[in-house]
């Protein structure tokens, strides 16, 4: 995971490694696309992401048109999911919805994004950003597709999102009380008067506020 804290570092490891391996592996170029596949499955099935995202590179370079690409990028997509390598994941989704996705498979392209960004969110003084930035995708979402058979999922992480931001702005408000900075508490309370919930709606859970609502 220390890896993959961004996209473009988890990206470019994986240049690094292939240029690391041994010397057999060095040398593997000029194969069926098949042989990639397969290289792509076994290193998920062994856990050895590192591996996978190589083989997926090859077989990128070496076979872009091939029926056996977006099979392989939604392995990949899933199995960082799993790993909880959200960025990474979030990656894949987007290759998939730039190369392959009708109207049909870009709603749940979009929603399998959204829901990456939202259980990456692990550290709400953190990833603040992340949190303001996943309400305002979930937003778009329900209105550009309104009838979605995720609009309930949806709703229920916007909620949750919202309720994040709350308790967030609230805990630095009274940081500042006890800093005696009322006037910069102030600032952070107000933010919470539009908010669409309120406090008395808010029951923290143990695990965190974010939750595991999937699952």
């Amino acid at each position: 995971m220390q890896l993959k804290k961004s996209l473009l570092l988890g990206l470019a490891m994986v240049f690094v490694l292939m240029g690391c391996g041994s010397d057999e592996e060095v040398t593997e170029f000029n194969k069926p696309a098949l042989y990639w596949y397969k290289r792509i499955a076994d290193s998920i099935s062994s856990q050895n992401m590192d591996k996978a995202d190589e083989y997926y590179i090859s077989l990128k370079s070496e076979h872009m048109r091939s029926p056996l690409m977006p099979t392989a990028i939604m392995m990949l997509a899933h199995a960082h999911m799993q790993n909880e390598e959200y960025l990474l994941a979030n990656y894949y989704f987007d290759e998939y919805n730039k190369r392959y996705a009708d109207e049909e498979r870009r709603e749940y392209m979009e929603f399998m994004k959204l829901k990456a960004s939202f259980l990456g969110v692990k550290d709400v003084y953190k990833d603040q950003k992340l949190i303001m930035d996943s309400i305002n995708t979930a937003k778009r979402y329900l209105l550009r597709y309104p009838g979605s058979e995720y609009r309930p999922l949806v709703n229920s992480l916007l909620v949750r999102l919202h309720m994040a931001q709350y308790l967030l702005n609230e805990n630095i408000a009274a940081l500042y009380d006890r800093t005696d900075k009322p006037k910069a508490a102030k600032i952070y309370r107000d933010k919470n008067k539009n908010s669409v919930v309120e406090m008395a709606d808010i029951t923290p859970p143990e695990k965190g506020i974010i939750g595991k609502i999937f699952d």
